[in-house]
């Protein structure tokens, strides 16, 4: 079976074993219509595709910058390797978000809680995450899929942009052919209904209808079914895609907040089959403190 995920959570937080699973990926095919320098080599600098209605093509595998890991909170289980970096510094626009902390970027790593959610995370982190939804086989919430270290492949079409994500097979729809977002009655759902529109070059999205308790991170910063987040995609350069993602959820946070994503091109690979579920017997080693 493939590098399981489940390692992060609870026993080592093996992060060192990444950059193996992002190897083991499809065997070399070059990627089509990559720009190139004069001697030939890929220019990711240039410019971005756009598809035949003008719009920037966010189609291809991506993932995550260095630093987008973020560092485990005190107290987690020593990493079998070197310390993850921190995430890059903002130098302008909102702070980076990390696959621990969403709220890494911010004054003291702290995110803008109410008084019971910032409970619940303190409650989360004091257990190692044990209870994180990837520490048993299902589905994350959609920020820890943006910072997830396995990568994630976009689809582009007219009428609706699909996310396929290598961890735990997760598959996302985004609709652009102009329906609104399901009435708040809705079945909530693990990944919410998205529903995007193009804004010059940028394609925003806004998600509703989430189950009531989504966790953002590893560390286990809440989102509730009262919650709503807009993503604004943007890329800027061939090898690079940028995501600025606002959280509005006025049950568990004081205020909205905004944090970004950074992510770049992966050529001539692909995704692999990760069955999270196959051959699992991390249940009952995920234990607190």
């Amino acid at each position: 079976m493939e590098s399981n995920m489940r390692g992060v959570f609870a026993l080592s937080l093996a992060l060192a074993a990444f950059p193996v699973a992002l190897c083991a990926q499809w065997p070399d095919y070059p990627t089509r219509g990559i720009p190139k320098t004069a001697a030939g080599k890929p220019k990711l600098d240039g410019p971005a595709p756009r598809t035949a209605d003008g719009h920037p093509d966010l189609s291809g595998v991506w993932e995550n910058v260095p630093g987008n890991i973020g560092r485990p909170p005190a107290g987690f289980p020593p990493l079998d390797g070197p310390p993850p970096p921190p995430p890059p510094p903002a130098s302008s626009g909102p702070p980076a978000a990390t696959f621990f902390n969403i709220g890494a970027g911010f004054k003291d790593g702290k995110l803008p809680l109410k008084p019971w959610a910032a409970e619940l995370l303190k409650k989360r982190t004091d257990e190692n995450s044990k209870d994180n939804p990837d520490a048993h086989c299902l589905p994350m919430g959609l920020m820890q899929l943006h910072e997830h270290p396995q990568p994630r492949k976009i689809i582009q079409t007219p009428a609706v942009t699909l996310i396929i994500y290598e961890a735990n097979s997760g598959l996302r729809q985004i609709f652009t052919d102009g329906r609104p977002l399901p009435p708040k009655d809705a079945e909530p759902w693990w990944y919410g209904y998205s529903v995007g529109h193009w804004a010059g070059d940028t394609l925003v999205v806004e998600t509703t209808g989430f189950r009531d308790d989504v966790w953002l991170d590893v560390n286990g910063s809440p989102l509730t079914n009262a919650g709503k987040m807009i993503e604004k995609y943007r890329r800027p350069v061939y090898g690079k895609l940028d995501i600025e993602v606002t959280i509005d959820d006025p049950s568990a946070y004081t205020k909205p907040f905004t944090v970004r994503v950074n992510q770049r091109i992966m050529l001539n690979t692909d995704l692999i089959e990760f069955i999270c579920s196959e051959n699992e017997r991390s249940d009952t080693h995920l234990v607190g403190k």
